[in-house]
């Protein structure tokens, strides 16, 4: 017998992978989770029925979550993770090493605890003496924060469930406020395929606060229909203007010196739907 997983990624169109097994399946707090054996991406974390991440790609994520932002500030001392439990931005965010702390907010404990059981790769990084793990809610972190941070990343679930108010605009304000004179914050913001209407909004909402906005593109193949767009604010340093040939070398699957830039360049369906 064959066992297959289906994501419904809308009411007509999913991806389908073959599994060898379930490795939990729990109704948390906040959601249901589950982690599955896949054939094809290895490990795969699952919440509310939408794959999160699995173990053969989930670099392309989570160095295209961290590094445009890192190597746009030129000094990212403090550093907000939003979400992100399976701890694989905080493992790109410490491979900044001007980087003091990094600070992680997941409300659901659950996904902290099976991700370094089960996802080891990604969240080996977790308890790094650099990083402060807190379970919580990380809209109430950004309002309880002012002025504290040089880059947030909100690396949330989609607008569903306990992530609904982590795209909304109040929580874009929070954000800007929690940021310090220079800070710059990134968020996932979903495809262009599907999510079109999700996207402008969002652009709308960040180009309100923020005077420099820039969404980039990465090609997540295990995510709804393959493209994935990033939105970056920042209140002064503009990523188009990174020097590249300044850009640390670090250990990276992915991101490059010259994709930092080339990320930016949209397909011409993306850009139009932001005008």
């Amino acid at each position: 017998m064959e066992l297959w997983f289906t994501e419904k990624q809308t009411e007509q169109f999913g991806i389908t992978a073959k599994i060898r097994g379930t490795l939990v399946s729990e109704k948390t707090d906040y959601q249901d989770l589950a982690v599955i054996d896949t054939i094809e991406f290895g490990r795969m974390l699952v919440l509310d029925g939408m794959v999160m991440t699995t173990v053969r790609d989930e670099f392309v994520y989570h160095e295209m979550m961290a590094h445009p932002a890192l190597f746009t500030h030129p000094d990212p001392r403090h550093v907000l993770v939003v979400g992100g439990g399976d701890g694989g931005v905080i493992r790109e965010v410490l491979k900044h090493l001007p980087v003091e702390q990094a600070v992680l907010v997941e409300i659901d404990g659950k996904v902290i605890e099976y991700s370094k059981k089960y996802l080891p790769e990604t969240a080996g990084e977790l308890d790094n003496p650099r990083v402060k793990v807190i379970v919580g809610d990380g809209y109430v972190h950004i309002h309880e924060n002012k002025n504290k941070y040089d880059v947030i990343m909100v690396d949330s679930t989609e607008p569903v469930g306990p992530a609904v108010h982590l795209f909304e605009r109040g929580f874009y304000q929070g954000i800007y406020e929690a940021l310090k004179e220079d800070g710059i914050f990134v968020a996932q913001t979903d495809n262009p395929w599907f999510k079109a209407d999700l996207i402008r909004q969002v652009n709308k909402d960040v180009k309100e606060m923020f005077p420099i906005v820039r969404v980039y593109c990465a090609n997540i193949p295990t995510y709804p229909s393959g493209l994935w767009t990033f939105t970056i604010g920042s209140k002064k340093h503009d990523p188009l203007h990174v020097d590249i040939s300044k850009i640390q070398d670090i250990p990276t699957k992915y991101y490059t010196p010259e994709l930092h830039k080339a990320a930016f360049v949209l397909p011409r369906f993306v850009g139009d739907l932001l005008k």
